[in-house]
């Protein structure tokens, strides 16, 4: 997952809402080193749950036998990528909590915790 400053317009909109929000106003004043750090940091297995559950969102179709067009409006498309977005977090913070826990316990004995 590439990501550079190009890739941080989508925090750079100054609408109203945006100026009461602390967190946009956060990662606005961080530096593309740090945003492309993050972005660096999700395992391949986080990515493949995420995709799996967007595409679950919008439906599958075998891409061989059909050509899908999605349409949208701003509204669906952010609470969209918002669900994916908190689902990398919560996904990402339970990976750690599994390595955390095989650091610890050791591999499986800990999976009641």
């Amino acid at each position: 997952m590439a990501f550079d400053s190009d890739n941080a317009n989508f925090i750079l909109n100054e609408g109203d809402e945006d100026q009461n929000n602390l967190l946009i106003q956060y990662l606005q004043n961080q530096p593309p080193e740090v945003l492309a750090r993050v972005a660096k940091s999700v395992s391949p297995e986080i990515k493949q749950i995420i995709s799996q559950n967007v595409q679950g969102l919008v439906g599958v179709l075998p891409s061989e036998a059909f050509h899908v067009q999605i349409m949208t409006d701003r509204e669906n498309l952010s609470g969209l990528l918002a669900s994916a977005m908190m689902t990398g977090y919560f996904l990402r913070k339970m990976e750690q909590r599994m390595e955390l826990e095989t650091s610890i316990f050791g591999d499986g004995s800990a999976n009641n915790a």
